[in-house]
């Protein structure tokens, strides 16, 4: 590996485990609507079904400003294992959905570190944190979640993206325009104060990205949305995605999806302006409708 890391010390948060709980309010729920602009999401009344992925408007991490760290994020160490690579994304998640979360319940949920992982690539050394979370309403359990975190080097000069994919269009097609206001929407609604996603200068002259850093959870987010506009009449019953390379602001960015024969799945995949692939995806579905 590149810069030393201690991954037997790293490995002794695996196991660790936090319960927190939240009220599944009106407004976060109406909010991202409007910034989404889903015309088949619920206004959030009381009792309306909160869109898989939409879980992530609550739950919010409230760690003080004082205990930050230069990156926006909170401090390394306490629940998450304190790896000391300085660079750290979302690299993917796995879901599933048994029954749905509404508007007004108030829900439980327990999170596990559930590993922690190295290895080394091209560049340097990367530390993969997965975190488990189940949802839960008394003792049923709604949904699951496993979180991929990934903590890599920064970047050697020169040093390029991974070579690009270029998967064509799909059955279905939606284009979006990442701009500032979007980005900052999203931080917004999700707490997230990572500075790659709103502060311009810090993510060019300290993380060398060429633009601000659409959120690759906006980015899955939005993939759902396509299935619910596309075919508004189904449910998913499970989800995954994987980031392959960073999203950036300053082009626009499309959204693709074929489904299976029968049906019953979805394959989803993200591209970049240049029409690189981003992030992969594969969604299951019901074989019933949703009720009317």
């Amino acid at each position: 590996m590149g810069e030393t890391v201690d991954l037997a010390h790293l490995q002794q948060w695996v196991g660790r485990q936090t319960v927190q709980e939240d009220e599944i309010t009106a407004f976060p729920m109406r909010a991202l609507k409007a910034t989404l602009e889903s015309p088949q999401v619920g206004d959030g009344d009381p009792g309306d079904v909160l869109p898989p992925l939409w879980h992530w408007l609550y739950f919010l991490p409230l760690d003080r400003q004082s205990l930050l760290g230069p990156d926006g994020h909170a401090r390394r160490g306490g629940f998450l294992p304190p790896v000391a690579l300085p660079r750290r994304m979302w690299a993917g998640g796995r879901f599933g959905f048994m029954a749905p979360i509404r508007v007004g319940e108030r829900i439980s949920r327990s999170s596990t570190v559930w590993s922690v992982k190295g290895k080394s690539g091209r560049s340097g050394s990367l530390v993969f944190v997965t975190v488990r979370h189940q949802f839960h309403v008394g003792e049923a359990v709604r949904m699951w979640e496993e979180h991929d975190i990934v903590y890599r080097e920064m970047p050697r000069p020169g040093e390029p993206l991974p070579a690009p994919v270029r998967p064509g269009e799909g059955a279905f097609r939606r284009v979006v325009v990442p701009d500032d206001v979007l980005l900052f929407r999203y931080s917004a609604l999700t707490f997230n104060s990572h500075r790659i996603h709103y502060d311009r200068r810090y993510v060019s002259s300290v993380e060398s990205y060429p633009g601000l850093v659409v959120h690759g959870p906006l980015i899955a987010t939005l993939l759902l949305d396509l299935i619910g506009r596309e075919m508004p009449d189904r449910i998913v019953t499970a989800f995954s995605f994987r980031a392959l390379r960073p999203t950036f602001d300053g082009a626009p960015f499309s959204l693709h999806g074929t489904p299976d024969a029968d049906g019953r799945a979805v394959r989803l995949w993200a591209c970049d302006g240049d029409g690189c692939q981003t992030m992969e995806a594969m969604a299951s579905l019901s074989a019933e409708a949703v009720a009317s």
